[in-house]
């Protein structure tokens, strides 16, 4: 049987729900990918284009500073990446986090949440950051995903 890490950025909430959704009912580990400087209400605003959300997903070389915490991967043979979805990607700091961890040998299956947003680019974008990595096709939560919806994002 395959040891799972269930690793998610949740700036709302709503992807942390789900990430704690999807390790239960996997038996897997959890890991909150956390940035250095939490973001607040103003720095989410998509609609301020000078807020720092905003900034960021501009910026196609921002990687935010995130808090490393100790994690041993070669306890894994999958690792699910968690992310919400802005303007139609990963946020930036899930750019941060892979790029800080040797991810060769693991199978890699990110899941989003997003109310319209589509997991589509996000996986081509993932793939095309990091073609060295083995990523599975993933799936975006809305959040009233029942246990088979989630069970099934490893089959």
């Amino acid at each position: 049987m395959s040891k799972i890490l269930v690793t998610y950025f949740s700036a709302s909430g709503v992807t942390e729900n789900i990430a704690k959704k999807i390790a239960n009912a996997l038996g897997g580990t959890l890991y909150e990918i956390k940035p250095e400087r939490e973001y607040t209400d103003e720095d989410l605003d998509w609609t301020n284009k000078k807020s720092r959300s905003s900034i960021e997903m501009q910026d196609v070389s921002c990687r935010p500073l995130i808090k490393k915490e100790n994690i041993n991967l070669d306890d894994y043979d999958i690792v699910l990446v968690g992310f919400p979805v802005w303007w139609y990607t990963t946020p930036k700091v899930i750019n941060t986090f892979i790029e800080s961890m040797d991810f060769t040998g693991k199978t890699l299956i990110p899941f989003c949440t997003s109310g319209g947003s589509g997991i589509e680019t996000c996986e081509r974008d993932l793939k095309n950051l990091y073609p060295k990595y083995n990523w599975k096709k993933g799936k975006r939560f809305t959040g009233r995903e029942n246990e088979d919806d989630i069970k099934s994002l490893i089959e």
